[in-house]
Parts: structure tokens; sequence; C-alpha cells
């Protein structure tokens, strides 16, 4: 059972409670590199038959992981963001 802190705010609602636009740009940010480098893991791969002489990887498929993972985080992503801005603020307020 989650508990009603640990539900995920939409990323307006997380500036507006915060005042801090720049923390959650941050989070966002920092989830869009594990969401890329979680794509890199499952071995999700474009392929280009030919380019080079072999069937490898394109070289532009690292760039297309990192913007689909920008895209995925930017559309609420997958919570790595809320619960990472959750720990800066609380960082913040003891602080």
């Amino acid at each position: 059972m989650a508990s009603a802190s640990a539900a995920p705010l939409a990323p307006a609602a997380h500036a507006a409670a915060s005042g801090t636009p720049e923390l959650r740009r941050a989070a966002e940010e920092f989830e869009g590199v594990f969401l890329s480098q979680v794509l890199g893991d499952l071995n999700v791969s474009f392929t280009t038959p030919g380019v080079g002489g072999s069937g490898g990887e394109s070289p532009f498929a690292s760039m297309l992981r990192d913007e689909y993972a920008k895209i995925i985080s930017r559309s609420g992503g997958v919570g790595v963001a809320d619960a990472v801005m959750r720990e800066m603020l609380r960082a913040q307020e003891v602080a």
C-alpha cells in the first residue's frame, strides 16, 4: 500500500509547492540520465545493416536513446524524478 506522501505529483505541482523550478529541472535531468542507462542496459539497439561493413549499432543510437529518455522524463517519467525531488527538498529542510 502506497502512502499519500509517496504519490507522484505533476511537475508543475512540484515547482509550485517548492518554489524551486531549478530543483525540478535537475531531478528530471537525473531521471533522463537514469532512463538512458536503463534503455541501454535493456539492450534496446538500433542497427543499421551494412554500416561500416557490418550490421552493428547505428553511430547515433546512444543519442537517440538519450532523447527518448528525456522525452519519457519530461512526460511524467517513471517516478524517479519525484523521488529525487522529495529527497532534495528534505535535504534542504535539514540544512
